[in-house]
């Protein structure tokens, strides 16, 4: 999903109802509802969206987002201070990887599965270029657009612990949390305070910014394949 994505994402949850302190849970609404509020497709001009459902898996309700040379993500709004709840804990599983992506150009920048997590970095903080790009941004899109993000993915190749920026925005860093071997859930449970510091630290000394909102979906529109993707419910919570 590129850049203009993300802005669009963006955009949107500057637009949509109070951010809420924990996401909403997928396992509470019954398989073909509608997307539980505040979860929302977000969609792109001219690009096909993914297939988007809420699905039963075993007896418990789950997100399915399928997309055949497609992109687009559902969002849900935040505010979290990460110093008080940092870890976020989901599951996902994949049908297959995108044989065809790869991190590092923006022609393969396409995932079966992406996780995506902003951060309200203020942009005084952010260094001159960014700075500028954020002003210009935000004068298009709105004041409350994010200025920093983590995008964890499925990935094709790349070994699990893979940090790379995105090939449209260095205010997107992009870390690999599971590689090939589609099929089964797996469990995730990510420090974004310190996956925070790690990916910007070196730009940013003082407390973690609040978190601002999450996006997941998948995509295929700059390789044309076709993957599926499920997730399960997200929840944050202190450190053990």
């Amino acid at each position: 999903m590129s850049a203009g994505a993300i802005l669009a994402a963006a955009l949107l949850a500057w637009a949509a109802p109070p951010a809420d302190a924990q996401p909403t849970p997928f396992s509470r609404s019954a398989p073909g509802a509608t997307l539980p509020a505040p979860w929302r497709p977000l969609t792109l001009p001219r690009v096909s969206a993914p297939e988007v459902a809420l699905v039963d898996d075993g007896g418990v309700t789950v997100l399915r987002s399928r997309a055949a040379a497609a992109a687009g993500t559902v969002a849900h709004d935040l505010d979290i201070d990460p110093a008080a709840r940092p870890m976020l804990a989901w599951r996902w599983r994949v049908d297959r990887v995108v044989a065809g992506a790869d991190l590092a150009r923006k022609s393969g920048d396409d995932f079966a599965a992406r996780v995506y997590v902003f951060f309200d970095v203020p942009v005084e903080a952010l260094p001159w270029t960014a700075r500028a790009k954020a002003l210009v941004a935000r004068a298009v899109w709105g004041e409350k657009l994010p200025t920093a993000a983590i995008c964890y993915v499925w990935d094709n190749r790349h070994p699990p612990g893979t940090g790379a920026w995105n090939p449209y925005t260095d205010r997107v860093r992009t870390v690999v949390l599971r590689s090939g071997s589609p099929g089964a859930w797996a469990e995730e449970s990510r420090d974004l305070a310190a996956d925070f510091r790690a990916a910007f630290g070196a730009q940013w000394s003082g407390p973690v910014p609040r978190v601002t909102g999450i996006a997941i979906g998948n995509d295929t529109d700059q390789t044309g394949e076709t993957v599926t993707a499920w997730f399960g419910d997200f929840r944050l919570e202190a450190r053990p």
